[in-house]
């Protein structure tokens, strides 16, 4: 029995054993004891976590999938969670707990993925998978880069953000259109904000709305008084800014309110 990819659930099953290891050796599996791998598939990736001494935890939407990895991984049976990783409390399974977040991620979903991972950033000391190249490329730039916006700012206010490895469409079935990329997110020794965090959230979104624009007038909604605005901050535009001024304009922001 072999799986069928959907493409509604932008599934592209990887087939190549050696890019398999090679990210699920990625992960350093220090400080927790489990991984949760989202969307398993038929178990390429799964097989190499099965082998860790962490306990490995896979998430799955697709029935077809994890019917297919309960008749192929005895061992993993009661480890297999059939739902949804966006509205799933994974605290039903892992209960406080800390854990790892690995997998090759359906590029329809893989920011909304991250964003949760955000979230529960207490819990998730590490973090690697596969995205689309161009949005892992974007995760892990820097300011000054054409790429950098908000999921770079948001996801390196926490987490330090290593690009690995791309891989070819050639290694999948079906082949997707674009290349992937691996990255690695290890979170940071001091993953709080020294500002209100759903400020900063806030700041960096509205600034990247309008990325060609000074912050000056990228941040008009938030009413600045006319001292804060002649603060030369207010002179550049939002990919200028590293994570670190964007927290000291968070800052500035809040003590102006």
């Amino acid at each position: 029995m072999t799986v069928k990819a959907k493409k509604h659930l932008g599934q592209h099953f990887l087939n190549d054993e050696s890019i398999a290891e090679k990210i699920a050796d990625s992960l350093s599996l220090k400080g927790y004891n489990h991984v949760l791998e989202i969307g398993p598939g038929m178990g390429v990736l799964t097989k190499y976590l099965l082998k860790k001494k962490t306990t490995t935890h896979v998430i799955e939407i697709d029935s077809e999938s994890v019917e297919y990895l309960q008749a192929n991984y005895l061992n993993l049976a009661d480890r297999i969670i059939e739902k949804d990783f966006l509205k799933y409390d994974l605290n039903e399974v892992f209960n406080g707990e800390s854990f790892a977040i690995i997998g090759n991620f359906p590029y329809n979903i893989s920011s909304q993925i991250l964003f949760k991972t955000l979230e529960m950033r207490n819990q998730i000391p590490e973090f690697s998978g596969m995205f689309q190249k161009e949005v892992a490329l974007r995760i892990c730039s820097k300011e000054g880069s054409k790429v950098y916006g908000i999921l770079s700012v948001l996801t390196q206010a926490f987490y330090d953000a290593e690009y690995l490895f791309t891989v070819p469409p050639n290694v999948f079935n079906p082949p997707p259109k674009v290349d992937s990329g691996v990255l690695l997110l290890t979170r940071k020794e001091n993953y709080t904000l020294p500002c209100d965090e759903s400020l900063f959230f806030r700041v960096v979104k509205t600034g990247f709305q309008q990325r060609r624009k000074t912050l000056r007038n990228s941040l008009k909604t938030f009413n600045l008084s006319d001292n804060l605005k002649a603060n030369v901050i207010f002179d550049k535009r939002p990919e200028q800014l590293s994570v670190k001024e964007f927290i000291t304009l968070t800052q500035l922001i809040e003590k102006d309110a």
